[in-house]
């Protein structure tokens, strides 16, 4: 069976009962499994109307919806190339990747955004309004196009953090291998669970761990609650009440801060006692710690972590983390307060992952071993090079770019890395990130990226900079500087430099209200860093940086 039976399957068993559903206005818009079958029948029966067949690649360009899952579905079920996009990003860039991929229509739920991309694209390829798609008659139900396993069923493109976004193009194998090793690791979290899983969903379909995710949990005993409005993230928690759901390090980054300020807002005893409980719990690590540490941790273990927990989720056995690194401080936080956080590595090129923690059995400041049938060795430069089942079949239209990347038998990640002797990988940067000083001095930004982003929690971003020059500096972005003093942030700095050579010690910094984002241009579209773009709009800001130290 393929996923997509396995998938579809799983909506005939359940019938009557619902298993996905929207937040809309603070109430849940849910669709049986049935209702679910009968959507992607009608997708379905609609492209075929359309003369729409197997081969041909289409585009979905909207926010998640119970729709966008029913028509991603009805794609592949007719064997036909699904691109998915995100809404989010400029009609600029989304051009860019339709005019690369030349889908035959893009169904778009925003007219004027579609019409924008076709302005720029010409008078193909057509537009569909998504919610035109489920109003017609379904096709009579029968089984999906039976995919080989070297036969494409989706091209999802890469961020494009330092170049242009390629279509990497991920096949039906690639895709029964991993959906095999994610389902292997839910059942193993939620073992003895007997009730169906509850589960929230917030990151776009159109990355591919989100994208394969959503996929996992379809394909699962669960009921999937889409977010649908990410200011309202917080009450949809409270009302979802998940099991367990996908993050990204920057959301758990924000609860942390969060808790922590809110505690320490009251003051008093409460806050002593929980500033002693994570000292405690840290040197509990090491088998050390001195006995009113050990005292308050058992005491905020009965008094205060319970309270926090249900703030976060009152039925969490875990929370699922990917897409960037995570700090470690991060990581221990939520353990403390008996919140798992498990770890997942991976790219796009990879169809999503390459390691993922083992419920009960995990490293925290690790991203778990490697899934089965996945080979990861460190090549001579230190990167990470991959080779197995989950590699993707290559960058649509760009044989040179995919032979290079595929070099050798082995897909070459670009991330730097280090393995222990458990097999427990860490992932400690990219290679294209290395600033290079004047000196030769070679410095991996992220690490100390995190260090000061922990020390600094107002900030929005903290850039490290440097290339080609005689120091380090720093780019911090906050929504309001009267909030984030100078002061604080040179004593952050003061801090993470006291423990680090001075090729890595930073010189000075500057301070901006101009926040990065994936529409100025300063984020890509999963959120990281366009570090090229950062120097070039910040040059003005930067480079008296430079010039009063060497003054």
């Amino acid at each position: 069976m393929t996923f997509l039976d396995k998938i579809f399957e799983r909506f005939q068993r359940a019938g009557s009962t619902a298993l996905l559903r929207e937040i809309r206005d603070g109430q849940f818009v849910s669709v049986t499994g049935a209702e679910l079958l009968t959507l992607v029948n009608q997708g379905r029966a609609f492209l075929r109307r359309s003369g729409l067949k197997t081969g041909d690649r289409c585009a979905i360009v909207a926010p998640n919806s119970i729709q966008w899952v029913a028509l991603d579905l009805a794609m592949m079920a007719e064997g036909i190339i699904v691109v998915p996009l995100y809404a989010r990003q400029s009609a600029a860039e989304l051009s860019g990747m339709v005019r690369d991929s030349a889908p035959a229509a893009i169904f778009c739920s925003d007219q004027a955004l579609g019409e924008e991309i076709q302005r720029r694209c010409g008078a193909n390829p057509v537009i569909v309004p998504i919610q035109s798609v489920f109003v017609g008659e379904a096709s009579t139900a029968e089984a999906p196009y039976p995919h080989a396993a070297s036969d494409p069923v989706t091209i999802i493109y890469t961020s494009g953090t330092s170049g242009e976004p390629k279509g990497v193009v991920i096949n039906a194998g690639n895709v029964n291998h991993i959906l095999g090793c994610t389902n292997d690791r839910l059942d193993r979290l939620m073992e003895g669970h007997k009730e169906p899983e509850q589960v929230f969903h917030y990151t776009p379909f159109c990355f591919a761990a989100s994208w394969i995710a959503t996929l996992s949990f379809l394909s699962r005993n669960s009921v999937l609650t889409l977010s649908t409005d990410l200011t309202k993230l917080p009450d949809e928690l409270k009302l979802a009440a998940p099991n367990y759901f996908l993050n990204v390090p920057t959301l758990l980054e924000r609860v942390r801060a969060k808790v922590t300020e809110s505690i320490q807002g009251r003051g008093g005893v409460t806050a002593k006692i929980f500033s002693h409980a994570q000292k405690g719990f840290l040197e509990s690590r090491h088998g050390s710690g001195e006995r009113i540490d050990r005292i308050c941790l058992s005491l905020a273990k009965t008094v205060i972590f319970p309270k926090v927990r249900k703030s976060i989720g009152p039925n969490l056995k875990a929370l699922i983390c990917g897409s960037a690194p995570l700090a470690i401080e991060t990581q221990l936080f939520f353990m403390m307060l008996g919140i798992p956080v498990l770890q997942v590595y991976g790219l796009t090129e990879t169809t999503a992952i390459c390691t993922m923690d083992v419920p009960n059995d995990f490293e925290p400041g690790f991203v778990g071993q490697a899934i089965p049938g996945v080979e990861m060795r460190i090549a001579e430069n230190g990167e990470i090079v991959v080779r197995g089942p989950n590699i993707f079949a290559g960058y649509w239209g760009r044989p040179a770019e995919t032979a290079k990347a595929l070099e050798g038998g082995w897909f070459h990640t670009g991330d730097q890395g280090e393995v222990n002797a458990r097999g427990s990988w860490r992932v400690t940067g990219r290679l294209k990130n290395i600033l290079v000083l004047n000196s030769g001095h070679k410095v991996a930004p992220e690490p100390v990226e995190q260090a000061l982003a922990a020390e600094i929690p107002q900030a929005q971003h903290v850039v490290l900079l440097g290339n080609q020059r005689s120091y380090l500096t720093l780019l911090v972005t906050a929504p309001q500087t009267d909030k984030l003093p100078s002061t604080q942030v040179q004593a952050a700095i003061d801090a993470v430099n006291s423990s680090l050579p001075h090729y890595k010690q930073i010189r000075a910094f500057h301070i901006s209200t101009e926040l990065l984002s994936i529409e100025n241009g300063m984020l890509t579209a999963n959120g990281k860093l366009k570090r090229d773009a950062i120097a070039a709009r910040f040059a003005t800001e930067i480079e008296p940086l430079y010039q009063k130290q060497s003054a």
